[in-house]
Parts: structure tokens; sequence; C-alpha cells
């Protein structure tokens, strides 16, 4: 066996988890990616409003870009065609005028309202083959990876 063929063939027990996990996670994802399209809707600017609703309706623009994992300069570029959809809106930050804080507006929580709970359903519809328990075995086992991953 050649040595690529070893890597590719007969991984070690932590390469089949981790191409497990992302096979699942980009099935998921194409699941509701597909929802999304399917409502003319782009899914990565539903990933933003759904983390500036997580915060309670308002947040830096730094911290929305560690959360989805884009720098600084692209989140501004991301964000532009949620202003212009009046879906967020941009402000100067009460307590520090050098920073802009980002809000929800009401037509984005109203999206998020109408489409969300359609959104979900697909997702639970393609996760019904696991059972309550193992659902929660699975969320703690991600949980404790993510843990010991951002030490």
């Amino acid at each position: 066996m050649s040595d690529l063929q070893k890597y590719v063939l007969n991984p070690p027990l932590h390469t089949q988890a981790f191409f497990s996990l992302v096979d699942a996670t980009a099935n998921l994802v194409g699941v509701s990616e597909k929802y999304w399209q399917s409502k003319g809707l782009n899914g990565a600017r539903i990933r933003i409003l759904v983390e500036i609703a997580k915060e309670g309706g308002s947040i830096l623009p730094s911290v929305l870009a560690q959360k989805i994992g884009v720098t600084k300069p692209n989140i501004s570029l991301l964000l532009i065609p949620l202003e212009n959809e009046g879906l967020i809106r941009r402000a100067t930050h009460p307590k520090d005028g050098r920073k802009t804080i980002i809000s929800i507006t009401n037509e984005g929580q109203s999206l998020l309202l109408n489409h969300l709970p359609g959104n979900r359903q697909g997702i639970a519809e393609q996760m019904k083959g696991l059972e309550a328990q193992e659902l929660d075995q699975l969320i703690a086992l991600l949980t404790k990876l993510n843990r010991s991953i951002n030490k």
C-alpha cells in the first residue's frame, strides 16, 4: 500500500470521525441552503440575521465577524445588501462613538419569524433518524469537542 493510500483508504479513527462530521454537516447545510433558495433567500445572510437576533438584536461588527468566521473587512461587505434591503441598520455605538453597532430591524425579525420554522422543520426531518437521547449525546459530544478545540 502506498503512503497516500494509507491516508485515504484506512485513516485513523479520529480522521474517520472528522470526515463523518464534515459529511453530515455538509448534508445538513445543503438541506438548509435548498430551503432558503426555494424562498429566494440567501442562507449566509439568514445566518447573519440569526446571529444578531441571538445577541438580543444588536451586535458589534467585529463580534459578528468572529461568530460567522469572516474577517472584519469582509463583514462590512456582507452587511451592505442586508442594510439595503432594510433587514439591518447601522448606528453609532451609544457609549463609544468610534464604533458602529448593527441591529436587526422589524423587517429582519419578520423575515426570520416567517421562515425559520420551515427551515428548522426541514432540518428536524433530516435528523429524525436519531432519538432524543442520541441527540442529547451528540450535543454533549460536540460541546466537549468544541471546548477542547477552543482551549
